[in-house]
C-alpha cells in the first residue's frame, strides 16, 4: 500500500464544490468513484482545499491510498479513464505516508479573471465575472491590492474555515494584470492560508474600487475594521480558481 498524490483539474460550473456532501454532485465524490473502479478501498480522498460551489482549479492537491502496482503512468490513465470531462487527474507520483494536501501545504494561489466588456463572451462565461457599463480602474485597483501584503486580520473579508475566530493570515501576493486587450482582468493572489470566502469577499470590494463606488483610502479603512458588515457584496464563484498549491 502507497500514498500517492495527484493534482487535479475541473471545471467547477456543475459541481457543489469540492468536498462531498450527502446529496448532490462534487469533484471528491467523482474522485472517489473513479478510485473505487481501479481497487481503492479508502473512506475519502483527502483534499488540499475546499472550493465551493461553481469555483474552478487546475492546481488542486489530492492524496489517496492505494495497493497498486502497475506504475505512475498507468494509475494515471486508469484515473482519468473513470472521470467525467470536467475532471482530470493531471499528474500522479508516489509521496510519504505522512502526506496531507491540506495540513502539509505552505501556502495556495489563487486567480480570480473579470470581463470587463460591455458585450458577452459565451467563451469566457463559465470562467469569469461580466462587469459593465464601468470601465474598471486597473490603477486604483491595484494600489488597494496592495495594502493586503504582509500579515493582516481579514476579518472583513471571510471567516475562519474551522468556526473559531483566527482571522489572521499573511499575503505574499495581490496583484492585477490585464495580458490581453484589456477586457480580461486576472487578480493573483497567495497567501499561507484562506479564510472561507476571503478572495471572492476582495474581488468584490476591488471591483467597487475599480468602479469609484469605494477609494483606495475607504478599501483600507474596511480592512483595518474587521467588521464583516462593511465589505461589499462577493463577487461571483465562476471567476475563481485555485491554481497552485505550495508545499
Amino acid at each position: 500500500m502507497a500514498r500517492y498524490k495527484a493534482i487535479v483539474e475541473y471545471d467547477g460550473t456543475d459541481f457543489l464544490g469540492f468536498q462531498r456532501q450527502a446529496a448532490g454532485r462534487t469533484v471528491q465524490a467523482e474522485l472517489e468513484v473513479a478510485l473505487n473502479r481501479i481497487g481503492w478501498s479508502g473512506k475519502a480522498v483527502l483534499g488540499a482545499g475546499r472550493t465551493d460551489t461553481g469555483v474552478h482549479a487546475s492546481g488542486q492537491v489530492i492524496a489517496f491510498d492505494l495497493d497498486w502496482r502497475h506504475g505512475e503512468g498507468n494509475l494515471l490513465r486508469a484515473a482519468n479513464a473513470n472521470l467525467p470531462p470536467d475532471v482530470a487527474v493531471k499528474s500522479v507520483e508516489a509521496c510519504t505516508p505522512d502526506f496531507h494536501p491540506r495540513f502539509s501545504a505552505r501556502g495556495r494561489r489563487y486567480r480570480y479573471t473579470i470581463y470587463n466588456a460591455p458585450v458577452r463572451a459565451p467563451l469566457v462565461a463559465r470562467y469569469a465575472w461580466q462587469v459593465w457599463p464601468s470601465t474598471l480602474n486597473l490603477e486604483s485597483m491595484q494600489a488597494a491590492s496592495r495594502q493586503l501584503l504582509g500579515q493582516h486580520d481579514f476579518a472583513a473579508f471571510g471567516a475562519d474555515p474551522e468556526g473559531g475566530e483566527n482571522t489572521q493570515r499573511v499575503v505574499s501576493l495581490a496583484e492585477w494584470s490585464a495580458p490581453t486587450t484589456g477586457t480580461l482582468l486576472y487578480f493573483d493572489i497567495q497567501a499561507n492560508a484562506f479564510l472561507y470566502r476571503m478572495v471572492r469577499s476582495l474581488v468584490g470590494a476591488l471591483k467597487c474600487v475599480g468602479t469609484g463606488e469605494l477609494t483606495v483610502e475607504v478599501f483600507g479603512v474596511i480592512l483595518a475594521s474587521r467588521e464583516r458588515s462593511k465589505c461589499p457584496p462577493l463577487a461571483p464563484p465562476q471567476g475563481l480558481s485555485l491554481i497552485e498549491v505550495i508545499y
